[in-house]
Formats: C-alpha cells, structure tokens, sequence
C-alpha cells in the first residue's frame, strides 16, 4: 500500500488518540469516581470503544481494504461513547476525542 494519504494518516492519529483517551480515562478517572462512571454499561462502552479505534487504526496502518467497515463501525461507537461520556463530570477529554474520532472515521467509511 505504501504512504498513508494524509486524511488516512489524521485518522489513525485519531483513532490512537482516541484509544488512549477512553482507556486511559476507564482505568485511572472512571474507576478512581466510583458510581455512574463504573456502572457495566458505561464502562464496557468505553473499553469498546478503545478496543475499536486500535482496531480501527489497525486496519488503516496494514493497509486492509476492510477499513472502511471497521471505521463505519468506530464511527458509531465513538458517537455513543461521547453522548454517554458527556452526562458524566471530568470526561471532557474522552467526549472530545470520541467526536473528533467519529469525524474522521465516518470521513473513512464513506
């Protein structure tokens, strides 16, 4: 495949800011808050959805013609992900970063 194209490359970037966002966001402000932000289903959200935009990025980086799936997907999750996240106090970053993912992987999938 050779060079990413520079919209390719954002999106990576994206995705891998993304991913480091939820996760790191899940593991140290969401476990350290306690109620709302470790109830199972928001908590599971965020870990899928940094499991999917590694995915994501994944895909782009070796070049796989199924990236377009599994941006539309990422896509999706991160749109979820940042409602869920915006209900919830200091998770400014990750609603930031899920929209700005969600941008640029529906620019992908398209």
């Amino acid at each position: 495949m050779g060079k990413l194209s520079p919209e390719m490359q954002r999106c990576v970037d994206e995705c891998l800011r993304c991913y480091s966002t939820c996760l790191s966001m899940a593991a140290g402000h969401c476990l350290e808050a306690g109620g709302k932000h470790t109830e199972p289903g928001h908590f599971r959200l965020m870990l899928a959805c940094a499991e999917i935009c590694r995915t994501a990025a994944h895909f782009m980086l070796i070049g796989s013609p199924h990236h377009r799936h599994t941006c539309r997907e990422c896509a999706e999750i991160c749109r979820e992900c940042a409602q869920d996240c915006a209900g919830l106090d200091g998770m400014e970053a990750c609603v930031e970063a899920c929209q700005r993912c969600a941008e640029s992987c529906a620019a992908m999938a398209a």
